[in-house]
Protein backbone atom coordinates (compact mmCIF):
# COMPACT_ATOMS: atom_id res chain seq x y z
CA UNK A 1 0.00 0.00 0.00
CA UNK A 2 0.88 3.64 -0.75
CA UNK A 3 -0.08 6.57 1.30
CA UNK A 4 0.10 10.28 -0.56
CA UNK A 5 -0.39 13.17 1.76
CA UNK A 6 -0.32 16.50 0.00
CA UNK A 7 0.14 20.45 1.94
CA UNK A 8 1.07 23.73 1.11
CA UNK A 9 -2.72 24.65 -0.58
CA UNK A 10 -4.55 27.95 0.65
CA UNK A 11 -5.54 31.43 -0.43
CA UNK A 12 -3.68 33.93 -2.68
CA UNK A 13 -4.23 36.64 -5.29
CA UNK A 14 -3.90 36.65 -8.82
CA UNK A 15 -0.33 36.95 -9.42
CA UNK A 16 0.44 35.03 -6.85
CA UNK A 17 2.45 31.86 -5.92
CA UNK A 18 1.79 28.39 -4.38
CA UNK A 19 4.07 25.55 -3.42
CA UNK A 20 2.69 21.95 -3.12
CA UNK A 21 3.98 19.40 -1.66
CA UNK A 22 3.44 15.70 -1.25
CA UNK A 23 5.12 13.39 1.29
CA UNK A 24 4.79 9.62 -0.18
CA UNK A 25 5.27 6.52 1.72
CA UNK A 26 5.86 4.20 -0.94
CA UNK A 27 8.39 1.68 -0.95
CA UNK A 28 9.55 2.13 -4.39
CA UNK A 29 9.57 5.73 -4.41
CA UNK A 30 12.32 6.35 -6.47
CA UNK A 31 11.09 4.16 -9.19
CA UNK A 32 7.73 5.70 -9.44
CA UNK A 33 6.30 8.21 -12.06
CA UNK A 34 4.74 10.89 -9.61
CA UNK A 35 2.12 13.21 -11.30
CA UNK A 36 -0.10 16.00 -9.80
CA UNK A 37 -3.59 16.42 -11.41
CA UNK A 38 -6.45 18.96 -9.66
CA UNK A 39 -10.23 19.08 -9.89
CA UNK A 40 -12.72 22.24 -9.52
CA UNK A 41 -16.15 21.88 -8.99
CA UNK A 42 -18.33 20.77 -11.36
CA UNK A 43 -15.58 19.66 -13.45
CA UNK A 44 -13.34 16.67 -14.46
CA UNK A 45 -9.81 15.95 -12.79
CA UNK A 46 -7.73 17.32 -15.01
CA UNK A 47 -3.85 16.42 -15.60
CA UNK A 48 -1.43 19.07 -14.42
CA UNK A 49 1.82 17.68 -14.46
CA UNK A 50 4.35 14.41 -13.99
CA UNK A 51 7.66 13.64 -13.42
CA UNK A 52 9.70 10.53 -14.04
CA UNK A 53 11.40 8.39 -11.15
CA UNK A 54 14.68 10.22 -12.13
CA UNK A 55 13.22 13.14 -12.40
CA UNK A 56 14.79 13.70 -15.87
CA UNK A 57 11.38 13.93 -17.49
CA UNK A 58 8.40 16.25 -16.66
CA UNK A 59 5.13 17.08 -18.07
CA UNK A 60 2.88 19.56 -18.33
CA UNK A 61 -0.67 20.44 -18.79
CA UNK A 62 -0.61 23.51 -21.33
CA UNK A 63 -2.59 25.21 -18.94
CA UNK A 64 0.71 25.37 -16.28
CA UNK A 65 3.27 25.19 -18.96
CA UNK A 66 5.90 28.54 -18.17
CA UNK A 67 3.89 28.92 -14.56
CA UNK A 68 4.46 25.55 -12.68
CA UNK A 69 7.67 23.50 -12.32
CA UNK A 70 7.34 19.66 -10.70
CA UNK A 71 10.59 18.21 -9.19
CA UNK A 72 11.16 15.60 -6.71
CA UNK A 73 13.75 14.62 -4.04
CA UNK A 74 13.79 11.12 -3.99
CA UNK A 75 16.14 11.52 -0.49
CA UNK A 76 12.51 12.58 1.09
CA UNK A 77 10.32 10.74 -0.59
CA UNK A 78 8.47 13.94 -1.49
CA UNK A 79 7.09 16.06 -4.63
CA UNK A 80 6.71 19.36 -5.28
CA UNK A 81 4.87 21.52 -7.34
CA UNK A 82 5.59 25.40 -7.59
CA UNK A 83 3.13 27.22 -9.14
CA UNK A 84 3.46 31.01 -9.90
CA UNK A 85 1.49 33.74 -11.64
CA UNK A 86 -1.45 32.21 -10.33
CA UNK A 87 -4.88 32.55 -11.79
CA UNK A 88 -8.44 32.57 -10.82
CA UNK A 89 -9.05 29.66 -12.89
CA UNK A 90 -6.20 27.53 -10.98
CA UNK A 91 -8.62 27.31 -7.96
CA UNK A 92 -9.21 23.31 -7.52
CA UNK A 93 -8.46 20.53 -5.26
CA UNK A 94 -5.23 19.72 -5.98
CA UNK A 95 -3.74 15.86 -6.28
CA UNK A 96 -1.08 14.09 -5.63
CA UNK A 97 -0.66 10.81 -7.15
CA UNK A 98 1.97 7.35 -7.99
CA UNK A 99 2.08 5.71 -10.95
CA UNK A 100 4.04 2.88 -12.90
CA UNK A 101 3.60 4.33 -16.01
CA UNK A 102 5.64 6.68 -17.34
CA UNK A 103 5.19 10.64 -17.12
CA UNK A 104 5.25 11.13 -20.92
CA UNK A 105 2.19 11.48 -23.23
CA UNK A 106 -1.08 12.04 -22.57
CA UNK A 107 -1.79 11.57 -18.62
CA UNK A 108 -5.31 10.20 -17.33
CA UNK A 109 -6.15 9.87 -13.64
CA UNK A 110 -6.71 6.32 -14.47
CA UNK A 111 -3.45 5.55 -15.38
CA UNK A 112 -2.79 6.08 -11.46
CA UNK A 113 -3.28 3.59 -8.81
CA UNK A 114 -2.43 5.72 -5.93
CA UNK A 115 -3.77 9.25 -4.84
CA UNK A 116 -4.12 11.50 -2.05
CA UNK A 117 -6.40 13.62 -0.21
CA UNK A 118 -6.36 17.03 -2.07
CA UNK A 119 -5.41 20.07 -1.24
CA UNK A 120 -7.44 23.33 -1.33
CA UNK A 121 -6.17 25.98 -3.82
CA UNK A 122 -8.06 29.44 -4.21
CA UNK A 123 -6.87 32.09 -6.51
CA UNK A 124 -8.91 35.28 -5.95
CA UNK A 125 -8.84 37.75 -8.31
Amino acid sequence: QAQLLESGGGLVQAGGSLRLSCAASIRTFSLTTMGWFRQAPGKDREFVAAISASGLTTNYADSGKGRFTISRDNTKNTVYLQMNSLKPEDTAVYYCTATSRSASGDQYPSDYKYWGQGTQVTVSS
